[in-house]
């Protein structure tokens, strides 16, 4: 699994690649810090290379969203697949993000 991030002015786009699963949760939720820290910013989190979300991984982009809310930026998810939407229908994220 990896997790890049990008700064485009007033944007911050998260790559997520491979396998969001439990053993890669640890790691990703390190390097997602600076989303969770960005004030007033559009954060942008760039699925269209990850394979696989398991709870775990949606614990990680609820947080990044609670604590996004409370900075003042704004979450929008980006090009998931038709398994990983079928995830967020089944738990409930297709209505708490905005999707791409």
């Amino acid at each position: 699994m990896t997790t890049t991030i990008q700064e485009n002015g007033k944007q911050l786009i998260a790559f997520f690649e491979g396998r969001l699963d439990t053993a890669a949760a640890i790691p990703t939720a390190e390097a997602v810090k600076p989303l969770m820290e960005a004030e007033n910013k559009e954060i942008i989190l760039d699925c269209s290379k990850l394979e696989y979300i398991s709870s775990s991984g949606l614990r990680i982009f609820l947080s990044i969203r609670k604590d996004a809310a409370t900075h003042g930026s704004k979450v929008l998810v980006r090009s998931i697949n038709a398994d990983i939407r079928q995830v967020f229908v089944m738990t409930g994220f297709i209505s708490l993000f905005e999707i791409e």
